[in-house]
């Protein structure tokens, strides 16, 4: 059955989003803006965590209150972009673990080539966030969600900044059963395989590299 795909419009990310987009934003700016974007995008996807009730004693006496019941969560980035994401990820879950996919393009083919793979020992006891700035033809997104499936994690969801038509339909076929979470839907891409207008190569953005 396929999943949902939401598109994240709330207008702190879509101010930042904005932000991000602009040529004119230096590297430090944009890495702080993904970070943030980041963490607004946790906040949502990880509304469905079940809760279970606890008694909390507060100065002035008892509370019934409400705690994540027993989830564990891992934050697994598509290298290099992906690095991007994670500091703003762990600011809402500092508990979770962190995982590694790395992954370059071909420039001839577009297709995902892996070369590295590390992910946490316990993956099959949790939920798993895969993270990666853009979602252009799809290959990258689908390879690291292939290869976190060999190892049965409870469920994965992917979360993206900006996402393209094609990769998007890509996505949701091959992988039905993953969430996908975006802040931002383009047009299209273009004869590079970029998405457009995008805001350029988001790992060369984030750390200053050509």
């Amino acid at each position: 059955m396929s999943r949902k795909v939401v598109i994240l419009d709330h207008p702190l990310i879509q101010h930042k989003l904005s932000i991000l987009r602009d040529e004119k934003t230096d590297t430090n700016k944009f890495r702080t803006l993904v970070s943030e974007i980041s963490t607004l995008m946790i906040y949502d996807a990880t509304r469905d965590l079940p809760l279970t009730d606890k008694t909390v004693t507060t100065p002035c006496g008892t509370a019934d209150c409400k705690v994540i019941s027993g989830r564990k969560l891992a934050f697994v980035p598509i290298l290099r972009a992906g690095l991007g994401m994670v500091d703003g990820a762990l600011a809402l879950v500092p508990a979770a673990r962190v995982g590694h996919i790395g992954l370059y393009r071909d420039e001839k083919t577009f297709k995902p080539v892996e070369y590295y793979c590390k992910l946490p020992n316990d993956i099959e006891e949790r939920e798993v966030f895969v993270l990666d700035p853009m979602l252009a033809t799809g290959g990258s997104a689908i390879d690291a969600i292939s290869q976190i499936k060999l190892r049965k994690p409870r469920s994965i969801k992917f979360l993206c900044i900006i996402a393209a038509p094609e990769g998007l339909k890509a996505l949701k076929e091959v992988h039905k059963d993953v969430d996908i979470f975006c802040a931002g839907m383009d047009k299209q891409l273009n004869e590079n395989g970029y998405i457009v207008p995008g805001l350029g190569d988001a790992g060369d953005r984030i750390f200053g590299t050509k």
